[in-house]
């Protein structure tokens, strides 16, 4: 049996989802959460075998939920737990940031009634899965992300001119929002940037990319 536990801020979700897994006889919902706060403390009390995750919820957001449960130095939990994202987003932000923070799958939740419990199933079982929609730009960001060994200039080198320009403003401290307003851009697409720039890289998160803008002689040191 395939124990699951329902980490969204919409009862009517959570309730569309237990009603969805019903037939299933190899897969119960054994509890479910609103916040980001109580899907991790819900999964230290029940152990399940897969969180299914929304990544939009208040306390904590699905992101910083699927680290501190996927953190290898999680000693409280029995067993490391296993992550699927459900969400309405597909943009590049909401798929490079849960695979970064340890998800094992992604499914939008258009494809939910057809291929939520197979998704289910492949990760409980110690597979990924990847919804069909995000597959191509997970491909082609691999396609550009630095081998090993390669130098700090050649894989800035890979990045677009714009993602350049957008991280040599990251590594002068500027925000999403002030690099928006510099180049008349929404936040989403800042964002986008950003996240394209950390899956290029190889970075695990936008500090390792700003040293890495250091590193390769993007953005020089000031002297004192």
């Amino acid at each position: 049996m395939i124990r699951v536990l329902v980490a969204d801020d919409d009862e009517l979700v959570r309730g569309g989802i237990r009603m969805l897994l019903a037939p299933q006889e190899d897969i119960a919902v054994v509890g479910e959460a609103a916040t980001g706060r109580e899907v991790v403390t819900a999964a230290r009390q029940l152990h399940p075998d897969v969180v299914l995750m929304d990544l939009r919820m208040p306390e904590l957001d699905g992101f910083a939920a699927t680290q501190e449960l996927t953190a290898e130095q999680a000693g409280h939990l029995d067993q490391l737990v296993k992550v699927l994202v459900l969400t309405t987003f597909n943009d590049d932000e909401s798929v490079y940031g849960a695979l970064w923070a340890g998800a094992s799958g992604f499914l939008v939740k258009d494809y939910a009634p057809k291929l939520l419990p197979t998704a289910l199933r492949a990760v409980a079982d110690g597979s990924s899965w990847l919804d069909p929609s995000v597959a191509t730009q997970v491909i082609r960001a691999l396609r550009v992300t630095p081998r090993a060994g390669a130098s700090s200039s050649e894989i800035v080198a890979r990045l677009t001119p714009r993602e350049r320009e957008v991280l040599g403003l990251m590594a002068q401290g500027m925000t999403n929002a002030e690099i928006s307003r510099l180049f008349t851009l929404s936040e989403a697409t800042v964002r986008t940037h950003v996240s394209r720039i950390i899956m290029k890289t190889g970075s695990q998160d936008r500090t390792q990319a700003v040293v890495l803008a250091f590193q390769s002689g993007l953005v020089r040191v000031r002297p004192a």
